[in-house]
């Protein structure tokens, strides 16, 4: 039985995968994606393939594709030029041409890179969508870009100038510039230009076919790749702030009636029953809970009392963005999709709304998180919770204690309340008004890590406060999950009773969080203990 399910600090899969056996194989076209495997392959932990199946369907593809661009019949993208020079008719013999100046002319990226992981994941989930037969991709296309992926060389992509509408057209026109011998890649820690590194490995650059430069760079890879970020990191904040909070409410002597089982009955939401659940078991066998069953306190502030309610509520965030998100990593994204030389359709699949919607309140979700960190951070302060003194240490005046701690939580809860504002509320024609809607998820994407990221450095604040606050109440110790973390947060910082240079602890706890160290101890102790905890939706991603 476990607590909280982490098979892997860097992703979960419902797959055990061991590296002393063969890797599992993963089938690009056919098999169905999810976050777990998506990050696996990227990681290279799962080894993705093309199955002779998907070959097939790749090359008829291909072949109806070069059949259309020898004939008079005008296919978008195909035949013509894009955008706003769609009725522009383009010859034969320069429809390849027209497919490498697309590559070139979108490379219009600029900022910082993206991280190499978002690069790769962008690759995995591409070949995803290509190897669906719809594309008219070659297999020598679809086989470069796997080889990049197993080589561990990983294409250089700006973070800034994708609207996420006709898909994320800069990102992805970055990202397979190296298909062609242009742009930089990541290679062995080194950023390096791609044509001489294919010369390093005695390989040309791919000669693009008919509509391939164009069903390369149409799909919503940039905004999808954040989101597997997005869904997994969530996963681990959402898992933390839950022990973080139950930790505050021993040290604060809060009440446990507020997790009775029968209460949430009574308003069944998913992630509040799995909050108040999850609750109970870090609280089972607290010693803490009855030494103060009679007191004269009636009820506590909401950053206590309304805790599954609160992060209830931010796990079906979580919960939507990946159901959502299941269903854009298994779609065909590109325009216009090839069913067969007869039938064309030019449509919106590449469109970025449906994950520009839940990013954006996953977003939101993760901003709550910190802000009722930051509130019960600042409970620990005040001094009311018998034994518990004022700024979390017993000689202040000469001593700050924590005060100052609060300060930090407190401007990062509010830069994320200023990151929270909608990207997808915002709309900017592009393409000469062609495409006069657009959904920013690229963006929104990019600002719901920034925000998750707070909240990770936030609920490192409260973990390093409610320990302090649990020292107060030795020699009772709370339930089993509770201690473990309690004794590995003691590993790395002492209790305090005079002040000192705080951002090295600080960092201290907050390195517990990000890391995923402290859902490792948590499933540990929980395992031990024999305590049942998340449903399924919420353990597998």
């Amino acid at each position: 039985m476990v607590f909280i399910s982490i098979k892997s600090i860097n992703y979960i899969c419902s797959e055990s995968i061991n590296k002393n056996i063969v890797k599992q194989v993963f089938q690009y076209g056919t098999d169905t994606l999810t976050v777990g495997k998506a990050l696996a392959i990227s990681n290279g932990e799962i080894n993705g393939i093309l199955s002779e199946e998907t070959r097939k369907m790749v090359r008829q593809s291909s072949e109806v594709v070069d059949r259309i661009a020898s004939s008079t019949k005008a296919v978008y993208g195909i035949n013509t030029g894009f955008g706003p020079l769609c009725t522009e008719m383009i010859s034969a013999e320069d429809t390849r041409k027209l497919q490498e100046n697309i590559l070139k002319s979108h490379a219009v990226g600029i900022g910082e890179p993206v991280s190499e992981e978002i690069s790769r994941l962008m690759l995995v989930l591409k070949l995803q969508a290509l190897a669906q037969g719809y594309s008219g991709i070659q297999e020598a296309t679809l086989d470069r870009m796997i080889w990049f992926l197993e080589n561990n060389i990983t294409p250089v992509v700006p973070k800034q100038g994708s609207v996420g509408a006709s898909g994320d057209l800069a990102p992805l026109s970055h990202l397979f510039l190296p298909l062609i011998g242009l742009g930089k890649v990541h290679h062995k820690g080194e950023i390096v230009e791609t044509k001489n590194l294919l010369e390093t490995y005695s390989l040309i650059p791919i000669l693009l076919g008919a509509k391939e430069g164009l069903a390369l760079i149409n799909g919503t890879q940039f905004i999808a790749a954040h989101a597997v970020k997005v869904v997994q990191k969530m996963h681990n904040l959402l898992a933390v702030a839950d022990i973080t909070a139950a930790m505050m409410l021993e040290g604060l002597l809060g009440s446990a009636k507020p997790f009775d089982e029968r209460l949430h009955n009574l308003r069944p939401y998913k992630g509040s029953k799995h909050v108040a659940a999850n609750i109970r078991n870090l609280l089972n066998g607290s010693e803490i809970v009855p030494s103060h069953s009679n007191c004269s306190r009636v009820q506590d502030p909401y950053s206590l009392r309304c805790i599954p309610q609160v992060h209830g509520a931010s796990r079906n965030a979580w919960l939507h963005l990946k159901e959502m998100l299941e269903i854009e990593i298994n779609a065909v994204t590109d325009n216009p999709v090839i069913f067969s030389e007869e039938l064309t359709i030019s449509g919106g699949n590449f469109h970025g709304q449906p994950m520009a919607l839940p990013l954006d309140y996953a977003c939101l979700a993760a901003s709550e998180m910190g802000n009722i960190s930051d509130r019960r951070i600042y409970l620990s302060l005040e001094g009311t919770t018998p034994g518990v003194p004022k700024l979390l240490m017993k000689e202040t005046g000469l001593n700050s204690g924590f005060m100052i701690l609060q300060y930090t939580s407190a401007a990062l809860a509010s830069e994320n309340k200023g990151l929270c504002f909608p990207a997808s509320a915002d709309s900017i024609p592009t393409s000469l008004g062609q495409e006069d809607h657009v959904s920013m998820g690229s963006i929104g994407g990019r600002k719901a890590l920034q925000v998750i990221e707070n909240v990770e450095k936030i609920l490192g604040i409260e973990l390093f406060c409610a320990a302090q606050a649990m020292d107060y109440h030795l020699p009772l110790k709370s339930g089993k999950v509770i201690n473990a973390i309690h004794d590995a947060v003691r590993t790395k910082v002492a209790h305090l009773e005079e002040d000192q240079i705080m951002y090295d602890l600080m960092q201290s706890t907050i390195d517990l969080v990000q890391s995923g160290e402290l859902l490792k101890i948590a499933n540990k102790a929980a395992n031990e203990s024999n305590l049942n905890g998340f449903n399924e939706e919420f353990e597998k991603y």
